[in-house]
C-alpha cells in the first residue's frame, strides 16, 4: 500500500485549491479516503470518538449485501438455463460463443454455468450504475465544495438488486441519475434526503417504462419464445392471477429465493445472513424490521379472514407474502434506511409497522400493482418526520406530568 500512498501524496497538491486541477479535488478525495483512513484526526474533548464512523458503517451494509449480491448473479444464470431447458427460448450467438469453453452444456444444475451467465447481465448494470451514479456524487461535490461521502457505496449496490436482468442500459443510466439528484441531491445530498435514492430510481423507471419493469419477460435473462408448460412470471403475479397459484410451489424454495424476480431480491434467506450481520453490529434497526414482520402478519391475518370471492390475493397468508418479491429485502435494507426512516426508538417501531400494513394493502387491494413493498416504504419515508414528532411530542408531555408541572 506505501507505493499508492505515495503516488496520492503526489498527486495531491495539484488537485488541492490553488493547484492545476483543483476541479478534480472531490475525486481525488473520494479515491484517497477509500484507500485509507483521512489523515486528520479530532483529539481534544468535545468531540465524541467512536469506531464506528460513516464510512465503517457504510462498508458494513455493503458487505451485509455480500449474500444477495452473490445470490443475484448465480439466480440470473439459474433462471436463464431453467428457460433453456424447457426450450422457451434459443441461445443468442454471443451466448454461444460466451459459453464454448463449457463444452455446449447449458444445465441449470451447473453452478459455474449459471454464474457466468448472470454475471453477463448483473455485472453491466452494475458497473453502468456506478460509473453514473459516482460522476454525479463527484459532480455535485465538486459544485457544493463538499467531500464525496461514502452514501451511494449503500445505493450503488442495492440498485442493481431491485432491477429485472433485462432492462436496457440506457434506462438503468436514467434511473441512476434521477433516483440520485431528484432523489437526493436537491434535498442536499447524502443525509439531507427524506426518501430512499435506490426506491426513488425504481419507482421512476416502473412508472416510466412499465413494459420492461413488469410482466414475464424482465425476469428471465433470455429471449423468449411461447412455448406451452413454462412461464417466467414472478410468483407473486401467478398468486395474484390465479386461486391457489401457490399451491404448487415449494415455500422452502421461494424462502430460498430460486424463483423470477428482479435480480437481488428474491432470497429470503440470503436477505436473513445479512440482518445478522446489521441486527449484531447496530447499523440495522431491529425494532424496523420487527415492526414490518408484525405489520405484514395482522394485515395479511386480516384479509385472510375477511376473504374475497373475487381476489385470490386476499387467501395469502403472511409466512407466503415474507418470500415473495421485495419484502425481505425492502425489510431488512430499505425500510432500515437510517436516513429516510423514523429515528425515535417507538417511531421505528410503528414506521415499520406501517411498511408491512401497507405492502400487503397494496398487494391484496390493488388489482394492477401485485408488489407492494416498494410505494409502501416510500409512503411511510414521507410520514417519518410525523412520527417522530408525535414520539417526542409524547414524550415531552408524559415527563411533564410526572414531574407535576
Amino acid at each position: 500500500m506505501k507505493p499508492l500512498r505515495d503516488l496520492l501524496d503526489r498527486i495531491e497538491p495539484h488537485v488541492s485549491k490553488g493547484g492545476r486541477f483543483q476541479a478534480l479535488g472531490s475525486a481525488f478525495e473520494a479515491v484517497d479516503t477509500l484507500a485509507f483512513s483521512p489523515g486528520f484526526q479530532t483529539r481534544t474533548g468535545s468531540h465524541v470518538r467512536d469506531g464506528l464512523d460513516y464510512k465503517r458503517m457504510m462498508f458494513l451494509v455493503v458487505m451485509a449485501l455480500g449474500p444477495c449480491l452473490l445470490f443475484a448473479v448465480w439466480n440470473t444464470g439459474f433462471q436463464a438455463a431453467l428457460a433453456i431447458e424447457a426450450g422457451a427460448t434459443p441461445l443468442l450467438d454471443w451466448q454461444n460463443a460466451a459459453f464454448q469453453g463449457l463444452g455446449g452444456v447449458y444445465d441449470s444444475e451447473h453452478i459455474l454455468w449459471n454464474l457466468l451467465f448472470g454475471a453477463l447481465y448483473f455485472f453491466p448494470v452494475f458497473v453502468v450504475v456506478h460509473v453514473v451514479g459516482l460522476g454525479i456524487e463527484i459532480v455535485t461535490a465538486q459544485i457544493r465544495d463538499l467531500e464525496v461521502t461514502e452514501g451511494f457505496l449503500v445505493t450503488g449496490a442495492l440498485l442493481p438488486l431491485i432491477l429485472p436482468p433485462t432492462i436496457p442500459l440506457w434506462q438503468v443510466a436514467m434511473g441512476t441519475a434521477f433516483g440520485l439528484i431528484i432523489g437526493k441531491e436537491v434535498f442536499g445530498g447524502t443525509g439531507m434526503n427524506f426518501l430512499n435514492p435506490a426506491l426513488t430510481c425504481r419507482v421512476f423507471l416502473f412508472f416510466a417504462y412499465p413494459a420492461y419493469m413488469s410482466g414475464d419477460a424482465p425476469w428471465i435473462a433470455a429471449n423468449f419464445l411461447d412455448v406451452d408448460g413454462f412461464t417466467g412470471a414472478t410468483l407473486l403475479a401467478q398468486a395474484a392471477a390465479t386461486e391457489g397459484a401457490l399451491y404448487s410451489h415449494s415455500w422452502w424454495w421461494a424462502f430460498f429465493g430460486g424463483i423470477p424476480g428482479s435480480m437481488g431480491e428474491t432470497s429470503t434467506l440470503a436477505c436473513l445472513l445479512g440482518a445478522g450481520l446489521l441486527i449484531q453490529t447496530g447499523v440495522g434497526s431491529w425494532r424496523t424490521m420487527l415492526g414490518v414482520v408484525v405489520g405484514t402478519i395482522v394485515m395479511a391475518s386480516f384479509l385472510n379472514f375477511a376473504g374475497s370471492d373475487t381476489n385470490p390475493m386476499f387467501e395469502v397468508p403472511f409466512y407466503w407474502h415474507m418470500v415473495l418479491g421485495g419484502w425481505a429485502l425492502g425489510t431488512v435494507f430499505m425500510a432500515t434506511d437510517p436516513v429516510s426512516s423514523a429515528y425515535t426508538e417507538s417511531g421505528k417501531l410503528a414506521y415499520g409497522f406501517g411498511i408491512g400494513a401497507l405492502c400487503i394493502i397494496i398487494r391484496c387491494i390493488n388489482p394492477a400493482y401485485p408488489e407492494g413493498m416498494m410505494l409502501a416504504i416510500l409512503f411511510m419515508n414521507m410520514f417519518a418526520p410525523l412520527i417522530d414528532h408525535f414520539v417526542l411530542r409524547g414524550n415531552i408531555a408524559r415527563r411533564v406530568a410526572r414531574s407535576g408541572a
